[in-house]
């Protein structure tokens, strides 16, 4: 049967289209069968990169002048007369008053010219053509010419190729190929109708935020059977005349005789009919079945079928895959090679011989050497025996007493937690920083509140001392980070300003004033931390440096302080070297020496440069806590003294090493039924000074110190004793009459639109 191309397209309606657009498309299917034939249909898209009604009232008279040139020209053929219309569209756009003031090359048109199975595609400025064939995006091989008006004379590449069925074409403007994409171009129309493909692509485009020109317009070729009418002749008699039958004797002789023999053909005809019409009725009066008709089915759906039925039976070698994968890996306890289950207990056995030598002759107190060795091993046993299937339950006993021994010569410990301060409910809130201020009190940023809180480490007293659009002018921003200077507290708005509040009482009192700082150089809105130095020299005016780690500059910028200490002058680099890796720092801490905290580690700087230091890896890397993802740091003391407590949010600890060299010293845990160390916004620590002695007698211990650490929703404070693990040790917390820090938010506040990533807290001052 004969075919041909059923075209379907689709594009958006104008009232759809965005306001501020200026494409016009045209679709031009003739009626009439010449000149369907020989002009073939029009599909033309205009667009314009400009907005406005003017640029809408040039696109239109580009558009209407090609589609009337273009069908109004019989002279040559398709390509001649197409560049003969873009050159009538050229002068009337320069000539008319609808192309005054539009800028060269501002206005693209993609055409198609579709006749037959022939295609012909041409596209100027921004727009563009895509032809989809067996699902690829294909772009028509030709070179796309300047966009209207022209700054010099026309030229236009014409492609011809051939539109078969099942193909698919895409007319669309440059801003929405942009901004969609032509991977979701291609699987539009691929699976989509072109009404629905172009409403969908347009929707994209608009979610996007895509501003003007959305110009979009799908072709789609199906295949349509072509009806064919049989036409039986139908004999005519010959017209009497003068020299007809009526005037001839041997013409009538003739017809006499022609005459009788139809009539005698015509009774030999009913006398057969008539024993046919009776042969007719016995035989309807036998049962039988009814007669099938064979009926002849499209190309379209035997191809359909076709795919349908290649479909079904891929499915069906899937599906036998599928179960002949599942049946060849399923675990077959049955099956287990004795060896195996034997190497399975012979492991197991041995990781308990193991533990039992180790605790039964209390070697962790009289050899810790030889314990660790002994343990370890225990521990790898144990790995051996749950890689050759022995049943967890067996495992875990002796694996929890390997764990014990382990955590005791790592220097494991378990510390109370005391809630100071609930964060205040009901309302949105991110506290997202945490530093000791200058009176002692601990300060919390909440970025969602927009505020800063005191509360009284001893009493859990909160009051609220900044909000935001406090101070002179139009007021500090939203409070993005916290550091303490001398006498200061500072505070960084989401704008990049500096404000410092100065504390005058113990009861949250204060004052806010602004910092000028030098706008040389503009900090990103990257910034890792904030800190400062005191100068010894200057201490007593209460003047510092600021440092500011910065890695959209790749430094940490280094500011002196004003004389009268209003503000800080222009910044110097603080790092020697420029390829520091700044943005890999977590937070940075200064006792004298700089520290910049990593994921898996710490960096130390010394006027600059970078100092052979690094912290040891956890003992229990290899097996019981693999892996380390370090967060917040502090160390209180000066240059080289104490200890960096580190919070290592993998596996929720407090890991503490030396500052001179980084040697690991132990590791702090809260119990089983105490809040866990995660999730951490802030953390300080707090070293009491060893008591006085009398000249001559032994010097005492330090107290221990206090670490206070902010969740996302309270204040904790533990002091680092040793407690016993069990169930007395681990008391349920207290939190009845808990204060809370902070307000509630309105329900029309929301939380700034620039959030900085969670940090700890600032170092304290030196």
């Amino acid at each position: 049967m004969p075919t041909r191309l059923h075209l379907k397209y689709g594009l958006v309606a104008e009232q759809d289209r965005l306001s501020s657009s200026a494409d016009t498309l045209s679709v031009t299917e003739p009626a009439t069968g010449s000149k369907s034939r020989t002009k073939g249909n029009l599909y033309l898209v205009v667009s314009s990169a400009t907005m406005g009604g003017r640029a809408r009232d040039a696109t239109a008279l580009v558009a209407d002048t090609i589609r009337r040139e273009y069908y109004y020209d019989e002279s040559a053929g398709i390509p001649i007369c197409l560049e003969k219309a873009f050159r009538s569209a050229e002068r009337k756009l320069r000539n008319s008053r609808e192309g005054h003031g539009i800028a060269v090359g501002s206005i693209g048109v993609a055409l198609a010219i579709i006749r037959g199975h022939e295609l012909y595609v041409a596209t100027t400025g921004p727009a563009e053509a895509y032809l989809v064939r067996a699902a690829r995006l294909l772009m028509p091989e030709h070179s796309s010419g300047p966009g209207l008006p022209t700054g010099d004379g026309l030229r236009l590449d014409v492609w011809r190729g051939e539109f078969a069925i099942s193909d698919s074409l895409l007319l669309v403007s440059r801003d929405l190929t942009e901004v969609v994409g032509t991977e979701e171009l291609k699987n539009s129309v691929v699976t989509l109708h072109p009404q629905s493909a172009v409403e969908h692509l347009h929707h994209l485009f608009v979610a996007a935020g895509g501003e003007g020109s959305d110009a979009v317009l799908a072709i789609e070729a199906s295949e349509t059977g072509a009806t064919r009418a049989d036409n039986r002749l139908v004999p005519v008699a010959p017209p009497p005349g003068r020299d007809g039958a009526a005037g001839n004797p041997a013409l009538a002789g003739a017809g006499a005789g022609s005459l009788i023999s139809s009539r005698a053909l015509g009774a030999r005809y009913a006398m057969g009919n008539a024993l046919g019409g009776l042969t007719d009725r016995l035989s309807d009066l036998i049962p039988g079945r009814r007669r099938q008709y064979r009926r002849i089915a499209p190309r379209v759906s035997q191809r359909e079928s076709q795919r349908r039925a290649a479909v079904a039976f891929l499915a069906f070698l899937g599906v036998i895959l599928v179960l002949g994968l599942m049946i060849a890996l399923a675990p077959r306890g049955r099956e287990t090679a004795p060896a195996q289950i034997n190497a399975g207990d012979t492991a197991l056995t041995s990781a308990e011989r193991l533990a039992d030598q180790v605790i039964e002759g209390d070697l962790i107190t009289d050899d810790p050497a030889r314990a660790l060795t002994l343990l370890q091993g225990a521990w790898d046993e144990l790995g051996r025996a749950e890689d050759t299937g022995v049943p967890l339950a067996d495992v875990r006993p002796i694996r929890e007493r390997v764990a014990a021994g382990l955590d005791e010569l790592y220097g494991t410990r378990y510390m109370s937690a005391t809630l100071v301060a609930r964060i205040a409910g009901g309302g949105v809130q991110d506290p997202q920083d945490l530093v000791r201020g200058p009176d002692g009190a601990a300060y919390v940023l909440d970025q969602a509140a927009r505020t800063v809180s005191r509360v009284d480490p001893e009493t859990g007293a909160t009051a609220v001392i900044v909000t935001a659009g406090d101070g002179a002018g139009e007021g500090i921003g939203t409070p993005m980070m916290l550091s303490v200077g001398g006498p200061d507290l500072l505070i960084s708005d989401i704008r990049s300003n500096l404000w410092r509040w100065r504390p005058s009482d113990g009861t949250g009192r204060g004052t806010l004033s602004p910092l000028q700082v030098s706008d040389d150089v503009a900090w990103g809105d990257d910034i890792v931390d904030m800190n400062t130095f005191l100068l010894p020299r200057q201490a007593e005016d209460g003047l510092y440096r600021l440092y500011v780690t910065d890695p959209s500059s790749g430094q940490i910028l280094s500011y002196q302080p004003t004389a009268d200490g209003s503000g800080f002058s222009t910044p110097s680099d603080y790092l020697v070297a420029d390829d520091q890796d700044v943005g890999r720092f977590r937070q940075v801490l200064i006792d004298g020496n700089l520290y910049g905290l990593t994921k898996d580690d710490a960096v130390k700087h010394l006027t600059g440069r970078v100092q052979d230091f690094s912290l040891a890896v956890p003992p229990d890397d290899g097996d019981l806590r693999p892996g380390r993802d370090y967060r917040l740091f502090d160390g209180p003391g000066g240059i080289g003294e104490g200890f960096l407590y580190v919070w290592d949010a993998e596996h929720g600890r407090l890991l503490l090493f030396r500052k001179s060299d980084g040697r690991y010293v132990e590791q702090w845990f809260t119990g089983d039924r105490l809040p866990q160390l995660e999730d951490l916004r802030g953390i300080y620590v707090v070293q009491p000074a060893a008591p006085s002695v009398t000249e001559g007698e032994d010097p005492l211990p330090a107290p221990p110190a206090t670490v206070y650490w902010l969740t996302a929703d309270a204040l904790y404070r533990s002091e680092l004793v040793d407690l016993p693990r069990g169930p007395a040790a681990s008391p349920s917390l207290d939190t009845s009459g808990a204060p809370s820090v902070g307000p509630s938010p309105s329900a029309g506040e929301t939380p700034p639109a620039r959030p900085r990533p969670p940090r700890g807290s600032a170092s304290p001052t030196p």
